[in-house]
């Protein structure tokens, strides 16, 4: 499906981009939305979800032998 850019500000800019990628304007609209959508998300909604990832984590240590085997720093050496 072709792309219509009304904008005189805009126009130069995805044909200037679309040469760059050899590719068409449409398609240089979409790569340039896919990556602004892609900063936005880890910016503003993976912080969170990793944060909540790490207080799951965090709240319910392990212990016993098997976090004692976890943090084993190998043989002692006297």
């Amino acid at each position: 499906m072709p792309l219509n850019i009304r904008s005189e500000e805009l126009k130069p800019r995805a044909e200037k981009l679309a040469s760059r990628a050899g590719v068409s304007k449409a398609e240089a609209a979409r790569i340039a939305l896919t990556n602004a959508l892609d900063r936005q998300y880890r910016g503003s909604d993976a912080l969170p979800a990793r944060i909540g990832g790490f207080r799951t984590r965090a709240s319910s240590p392990k212990s016993g032998p098997e976090a004692d085997e976890a943090f084993d720093d190998g043989p002692n050496v006297a």
